[in-house]
């Protein structure tokens, strides 16, 4: 038999067990041209300056390679392990090393290569559309046409060719470093399975658990007013990732075979077949897949978590642009509003004015607000206020203010008070108040708030402060003035007018829309790259753990055959698989989720108003894409199965 067709041989008898790499494959160069295609089309050039996509898009590129690189490497690795019987039977034939060598470099090659112009192929077809994705998300207005990236093309073929070359490396040193015996038995040394439950890896188990239930506490009070000063929080931080990242580790080296072996103590070892197929199998092999599993919770866990954030910051923009501006327009100059309306009845644009009066005033908060968290000092803040007689359904006791602009970030971080006095301090008198409530409703634009809540007060009460207030507090314009489109079809045509005069350009000029439409720009195009680095590492994790499940399987193919001739059916056995790949896959995911629960939860509030629908929604989709490999590994086992007799 010539060598050609040895390899051509091969190749056909290896193919089923490469699918699923190969699909890996595609979709890695696939996703990855698609990227670079973006980088280099003519229509980001246009956007460049207001959306940053290129450096953006490059960086996200970089981190593509690495996840892509790090998977095939390893999924490499362990597909050359499986074959260490036959490369010993080469061996044992007279074939020698080098020989070996290029029949997988040969084989590689066509496997590799044929799966890169596959995979070149698909990206150019669906880069189309994952520009129409992103044009869609960040907002912008513009037509997404096909274009071929010589460049991308030069610069993928590049990239993959030096992951082949590390592959051929790997191969050719484990080729080199071992001998006929050792190839003979490296699957079977390749799980290290351990017979008893020893006192240290209880001990061990009990540490993971305690550490990554510190690092959830320390999370908890992060903004919780525990730590003051920028070097405490520094270090808790540091804390909270040393502690999950360690006891994530110890969690699968010890926590999971103590748990499993407290239930299988509880039934004092007599245990169903489908706790045997599972309980008992996990507790021997996830400890030799300690910082595998370690890895991919810990960036499942950062990917869930930073696709959260970046949502909730998305989600949350129309809800961030009312409370910089309460109207849709905010002018400040009086020759500007009455040019902005004269342009709009001229357009035929409905719309309502509203005009506020505005004073600042030094007041005393230390009452209601935590001033060691605010940088210290006496309590002194500068609110501006405004009377209740200016705002509709508003109606505040002489003795009372009501403080309205509040967020979530204020509550959490200066441990902003409901109840409590504010002492309004003017030139000659002070007028202590009592809180009445917070309020998220905004009565003043971002010019004379500046992010920090606004004070409602009675008119008579506003009266007195005016007379009272330090004229070198004051702002260049004394009144508000709000503009609201009535007729909401219009509200494109008076943007467009607002922008064309320049207006949000003069200072106190808001548009409600176009800060709405900044913030969606600006992280939809991070949410748009995180999903999809999220994506290929939840592909290439997938594709990880469902390789170790297919060997798994066939080094328990003998027990199979065993239980089947004792009797067992395939529906016997099939159950206790369905609980083995729910632990395998759903121990690493629901620890990846609760990890990324904790996260976001400590700092969701400096991103936005909403939590949990972005966050759910989030977590649902991860985990149903997740949920497709556990799928495909008990696809796999009912095959193992029904061979097995």
């Amino acid at each position: 038999m010539s060598l050609s067709s040895l390899i051509f041989r091969n190749l056909k008898k290896n193919i089923k067990n490469y699918y699923l790499y190969v699909f890996a494959l595609m979709f890695s160069v696939a996703l990855y041209f698609s990227f670079v295609t973006l980088q280099y089309d003519p229509a980001m050039d246009e956007y460049s300056s207001s959306i940053k996509g290129g450096a953006a898009l490059r960086a996200a590129s970089v981190l593509l390679v690495a996840i892509v690189a790090i998977f095939l490497l390893y999924a490499n690795n362990i597909f050359i392990k499986r074959r260490g019987k036959e490369i010993g039977l080469f061996q044992l034939i007279g074939l020698t090393k080098g020989k070996i060598f290029r029949i997988l470099s040969s084989e590689n090659l066509l496997l590799y290569y044929g799966s890169m112009i596959v995979g070149i192929l698909i990206g150019f077809s669906v880069s189309r559309l994952l520009l129409m994705v992103l044009f869609r998300v960040i907002g912008v207005e513009a037509r997404a046409e096909l274009n071929f990236s010589s460049e991308a093309l030069i610069q993928t073929v590049i990239v993959f060719s030096a992951v082949y070359l590390l592959i051929m490396a790997m191969n050719y040193a484990f080729i080199k470093r071992q001998s006929i015996l050792s190839l003979f038995r490296v699957v079977s040394t390749a799980e290290n399975r351990v017979k008893k439950m020893s006192v240290l890896e209880m001990l061990v188990g009990l540490l993971g658990i305690g550490l990554i239930l510190l690092g959830y506490f320390i999370s908890t009070k992060l903004f919780g007013g525990d730590f003051v000063e920028m070097k405490e929080l520094f270090l808790a931080m540091i804390v909270i990732l040393a502690s999950v990242i360690i006891g994530t580790y110890l969690f699968y080296k010890g926590s999971v075979s103590f748990l499993f072996n407290v239930v299988r103590r509880s039934k004092r070892g007599y245990l169903s077949l489908s706790e045997v197929l599972s309980l008992s199998s996990i507790m021997f092999r996830m400890k030799s897949n300690a910082v595998l599993l370690t890895i991919i919770t810990t960036v499942s866990a950062l990917a869930i978590g930073l696709l959260s954030l970046s949502y909730i910051s998305y989600y949350s923009a129309e809800h961030t642009a009312q409370q910089s501006v309460p109207n849709d327009f905010s002018v400040m100059e009086e020759g500007d509003i009455a040019a902005f309306t004269e342009a709009l009845n001229k357009a035929g644009i409905g719309y309502e004015l509203t005009r506020r009066d505005v004073i600042q005033m030094n007041a005393d908060a230390s009452d209601i607000i935590d001033m060691s968290l605010a940088g210290g000092g006496s309590g002194a803040v500068t609110f501006p206020v405004v009377s209740d007689a200016s705002l509709e359904g508003v109606d505040v006791a002489p003795d009372e203010v009501l403080l309205d602009g509040s967020n979530d970030a204020l509550m959490k971080m200066l441990s902003l008070r409901e109840t409590g006095e504010v002492v309004f301090k003017g030139k000659k008198e002070s007028i202590p108040l009592r809180l009445a409530g917070l309020s998220k409703h905004t009565s003043v634009s971002l010019y004379y708030s500046g992010n920090w809540p606004s004070a409602i007060v009675d008119q008579s009460v506003f009266e007195r402060l005016a007379k009272d207030a330090d004229p070198a507090l004051q702002r260049e314009s004394s009144v508000y003035v709000g503009i609201d489109i009535t007729d909401s079809s219009k509200q494109n045509e008076a943007n467009e007018l607002f922008r064309g005069m320049g207006l949000g350009d003069k200072t106190g000029g808001y548009s409600q829309y176009d800060i709405m439409m900044r913030q969606k720009t600006n992280m939809g195009l991070v949410m748009f790259i995180v999903a999809f680095l999220g994506l290929t590492f939840l592909i290439t994790s997938g594709c990880i753990l469902y390789f170790k499940q297919m060997g798994e399987s066939e080094e328990e193919k003998p027990s199979y055959t065993i239980l089947r001739k004792l009797g067992f059916t395939p529906g016997n056995l099939v159950r206790g698989i369905q609980f083995k790949q729910l632990f395998n896959f759903g121990i690493p995911l629901a620890v990846g989720l609760v990890h990324s629960y904790f996260a976001v939860q400590s700092g969701w509030f400096l991103f936005g108003t909403e939590l949990w629908t972005p966050m759910v929604l989030v977590m649902l989709l991860y985990t149903a894409l997740y949920s497709v490999f556990g799928l495909l590994s008990v696809l796999y086992y009912k095959r193992v199965i029904k061979e097995s007799l």
